[in-house]
């Protein structure tokens, strides 16, 4: 029975005293969170590792704006659809080896580049570098290089002959990327030097031109770079009709070259402009490719991976805003259009280094046009965009850093220059290049990786099958061809449980079978799965982590605890006041 002598003052002092208590305990709970992302504690990786975000304010503002992807539609992915065109080791770098002269430099360069474990080179091959001096004409006679007085004619294929010729030798593949006309194949000369040819037949020549010489050679080709933008399609407005006619009509004359040959559609710049002129939305962009029948035009669709103004742990998917995460919408595209069995290549990935310059910003050209990192976040950063791309983006296969470096340090005054991985400092006397943190990190991550199948359906061939095996063509497979082990095949997967298509080697009976390895009961963990040593030929490996299905449960419990606690507290202090 309760006190009837309590007075009204005496309430009033305990709502006071309440009052008082549980404004110092969220004083308290503010402080604890101030220090805990002072000191990058639990909170603070919580708010990174989904917005990308270092500072405290942005973590939160960033953190609503996660939230808000709870609102939108979810994206058609498909990451268990199998993708061609992924099975090889995904690291690769820029390079603008058409620039060097010395031979010992580009040595130097490409033995930094193989022992750092990349594997592609992305080069271009530039038009107006090649076939110089008229249609046709693979000649260059606009130099005098002998100083006599008189010009000299010189072949234009010797540089890019030695070009393949060093890749090769050094145990590197190449990405050639096709642009850049020569000004003879434009009538108007206020064109632009990137706009394209007046004649687009003059174009599919050059790129037949190249992919004859080096057939068997060069294995891939990129069809252009980023046509969305200005200056990349010259001083016109975007042209998305032209550059399906160019894209199509490459893609025939290659493959009539070599059907083997890969044919990558121009890296698509992540821009949400829509004026058509200096930028034309990409998603957009990309929309109308598929509309005005390019889709049949590309083995692999390519995109720009630029971290910006975040880092690689942003989870903020909105269509205004443009992050690391940007080709997430370009999948959703490709899946609704039928290329759910297309890759995304990542052309160039990088974050900008402008924060160590040496120039004063006000000093540095477009200082803040890429975003601005320290060279320890940048090299912070690449490794975990790795990560989470063989992790959580299963369509994602090769990723090209942007870039090795420049032929001089003369371009410092541009915020461009600050993505190098190496100083451009080779001299004859110290025959190398001074590597900066961003080298050594990447360097670090690929050399010693443990190959890992993550979540997805990934080809026998891939890289990560470590394995000896030959590639087999099948008709029945997925993709016309499986790979044959002799002595069984091992790997390592990490998940819930993994799928192997495969059949006996040996036996007249070619029905396909599944094998299924349960992993974990209740999360993801990684294990090295073995086959056995008969002789196998396998199609491809399903890995499946669940390990979300199995938390909902407690996480779903464990908030029915805290509003349960919480409205027993409520009670108590509702009763108390009365």
């Amino acid at each position: 029975m309760r006190d009837m002598s309590e007075s009204p003052n005496s309430r009033q002092r305990l709502r006071h005293r309440y009052l008082i208590l549980a404004f110092a305990v969220l004083l308290v709970l503010i402080a604890m969170l101030g220090l805990d992302l002072k000191n990058r504690g639990l909170a603070w990786q919580l708010m990174w590792s989904q917005t990308g975000e270092e500072a405290p304010l942005a973590q939160i503002r960033g953190l609503v704006e996660v939230g808000g992807n709870l609102l939108r539609q979810p994206l058609a992915t498909e990451p268990f659809a199998p993708v061609k065109h992924k099975s090889d080791i995904p690291y690769g770098v820029n390079t603008f080896l058409q620039q060097e002269v010395e031979r010992p430099k580009i040595e130097a360069m490409l033995a930094m580049i193989r022992d750092a474990g990349f594997v592609w080179l992305r080069q271009e091959f530039p038009w107006e570098d090649l076939e110089v001096d008229g249609r046709g004409q693979f000649k260059d006679s606009r130099q005098d290089h002998d100083g006599d007085g008189v010009v000299d004619t010189v072949d234009g294929w010797a540089k890019y002959d030695q070009i393949v010729d060093l890749t090769e030798a050094y145990g590197l593949r190449l990405l050639v990327r096709l642009s850049n006309p020569p000004d003879w194949s434009r009538a108007d000369p206020e064109a632009g030097p990137f706009a394209p040819p007046d004649d687009l037949q003059d174009f599919v020549n050059y790129a037949v031109a190249i992919a004859g010489r080096y057939r068997g050679r060069i294995s891939h080709y990129q069809v252009w770079n980023e046509p969305n933008i200005y200056p990349e399609w010259g001083n016109a407005f975007v042209d998305p009709p032209r550059y399906v006619e160019m894209l199509c009509r490459t893609h025939e004359a290659l493959k009539r070259v070599d059907p083997e040959i890969v044919v990558v559609s121009a890296a698509i710049a992540p821009t949400i402009s829509l004026d058509g002129y200096f930028g034309f939305s990409d998603l957009i962009f990309l929309q109308e490719i598929y509309d005005l029948g390019g889709g049949d035009c590309f083995d692999v669709f390519s995109a720009q991976g630029y971290g910006l103004f975040s880092g690689p742990t942003d989870r903020r998917l909105r269509p205004t805003s443009v992050n690391v995460a940007r080709h997430t919408y370009y999948r959703d595209i490709m899946v609704r259009n039928g290329d759910a069995h297309k890759p995304i290549w990542l052309s160039e990935a990088a974050w900008n280094a402008t924060l160590d310059a040496e120039l004063p910003r006000e000093q540095i050209d477009a200082f803040s046009r890429y975003g601005n990192v320290t060279q320890e976040q940048a090299a912070r950063y690449m490794p975990l965009l790795y990560d989470r791309a063989q992790q959580e983006w299963p369509w994602i296969g090769n990723v090209m850093y942007w870039f090795f470096t420049r032929k001089d340090p003369f371009e410092a005054n541009q915020s461009k220059y600050y993505f190098r991985m190496v100083e451009p400092d080779y001299q004859p006397e110290k025959p190398t290049f001074t590597p900066l943190p961003i080298y050594e990190s990447v360097r670090d991550y690929i050399v010693n990786q443990e190959p890992i199948l993550y979540r997805g359906r990934h080809q026998a061939e891939t890289w990560q099958v470590s394995s000896e095996g030959t590639v087999v063509a099948d008709e029945s497979a997925r993709f016309g061809r499986a790979k044959r082990f002799e002595t069984g095949v091992a790997f390592r997967a990490q998940g819930t449980a993994v799928e192997i298509r495969w059949r006996p080697a040996e036996s007249d009976d070619a029905t396909w079978r599944v094998s299924r390895f349960d992993l974990s009961a209740t999360g993801a963990r990684s294990a090295m799965l073995d086959l056995g040593s008969d002789p196998a030929i396998v199609d491809e490996i399903s890995v499946y982590d669940l390990s979300l299905n199995h938390l909902f449960p407690l996480v779903a419990a464990g908030l029915a605890l805290v509003i349960v606690l919480a409205g027993t507290v409520a009670v108590a202090v509702r009763e108390r006041l009365k």
